[in-house]
Order: structure tokens, then C-alpha cells, then sequence
């Protein structure tokens, strides 16, 4: 794994949806448990405060589950990236540049220079007195690069 845990987009998105499940679970068991309670005690409990108050107190269960599993497997990754060994870096040694310079005489490097520039020259106008327009294309007889 090349990528740190904190700086996936994923991570980090699987602990804000589950913390923002969980809350809205909580708030709406809370919210109905205790509208359910109070009207109850009081004796002016209706149908539709308690059946629906009973439906909605499912689903924020279900939310705060979802919410509290997401958080668990948050926890999880973590604690399974902190286990895992990070690779070790790479040890790049540094190039040398003077190291063939004690051998070489800068002037015999100019003129094996100049001996492949003369050989390259010879190869184009070998290729080029082949050639003769037999193409029949200018741009390829004179050399012009054409795009």
C-alpha cells in the first residue's frame, strides 16, 4: 500500500457517513422513545404517536446500527494499516559524474564526437543520393519534415 489510510477519500468517507448515521439514529429513537413516554404516562396516547412512534424507533435502530458497524470497521482499517510494516525506502546512491573523467581526455571525447557527427552526415547524404526522388514525395527527397 502506497497510499496512507488518512489521506483516502474512502476512509474518511466511511467515518463521516457512519457518525452522521449514528447520530440521526440516536436522535430519532431519542426523539420518538421519549414523545412514546410522555404521552403513555399522561394517558393521551394515540394510535399513530405509538404505532408510528414504534416504526420510526426501528429505523433509527437500524441507522445507529449502520452508524456504530461503520465506525467499528473505521476503527478496524486503522488498526490493521498501523499492523502492517511500511515498505522500506529505496536507497538511491548518488551518480558519480567524475568517475570516468580520469581516463578520458576531454579532447578525445571532442573528436570521437566530431568522428560520429561525420559518420551521421555520411549516412544522410548516402540516403539521400539512394533516395533521388524516387518517392516522388519533395518532402521526403529534400528531407522537410511535413506534419
Amino acid at each position: 500500500m502506497n497510499k496512507s489510510l488518512t489521506r483516502s477519500i474512502g476512509f474518511w468517507l466511511l467515518l463521516v457517513l457512519s457518525l452522521a448515521s449514528a447520530g440521526v439514529g440516536g436522535w430519532l429513537i431519542a426523539g420518538q422513545i421519549g414523545t412514546m413516554t410522555s404521552t403513555l404516562l399522561d394517558g393521551t396516547a394515540t394510535g399513530i404517536e405509538v404505532y408510528v412512534g414504534q416504526s420510526l424507533v426501528v429505523v433509527g435502530a437500524a441507522l445507529l446500527g449502520a452508524g456504530v458497524i461503520g465506525i467499528l470497521v473505521a476503527v478496524a482499517l486503522s488498526a490493521v494499516q498501523a499492523l502492517l510494516p511500511s515498505p522500506a525506502p529505496v536507497v538511491v546512491e548518488p551518480i558519480e559524474w567524475n568517475a570516468g573523467s580520469d581516463t578520458v581526455d576531454h579532447n578525445e571525447s571532442t573528436t570521437v564526437e566530431n568522428d560520429a557527427t561525420d559518420v551521421q552526415a555520411e549516412q544522410i547524404a548516402e540516403d539521400d543520393e539512394a533516395q533521388n526522388g524516387s518517392s516522388g514525395s519533395t518532402a521526403t527527397a529534400t528531407k522537410i519534415s511535413v506534419k
